[in-house]
């Protein structure tokens, strides 16, 4: 995966592929190809629409990251350490 913090928070709150291109309207294929990198990166405007629903205490900057990063150093959440 091109995203490893992504599949690290999915795999932490049990979303799935499926579910992401179910929410997008997308089919799964189109969906596991830009989170594999295979044709083209995550659409910006897509990312924060899967960020917004599923990931809302995350950054973009962390979930679409291709270097894996701890969590709570890039949190959106009040009072977050940094």
């Amino acid at each position: 995966m091109s995203y490893p913090n992504l599949e690290a928070e999915m795999n932490r709150y049990g979303i799935t592929a499926k579910q992401i291109a179910n929410y997008l309207g997308r089919g799964g294929n189109t969906v596991s190809a830009w989170m594999n990198g295979a044709e083209a990166a995550f659409p910006i405007m897509k990312a924060k629409m899967v960020r917004d629903h599923f990931f809302p205490n995350n950054t973009l900057d962390y979930l679409f990251s291709e270097v894996p990063l701890p969590p709570e150093v890039v949190t959106d959440t009040p009072g977050a350490v940094a």
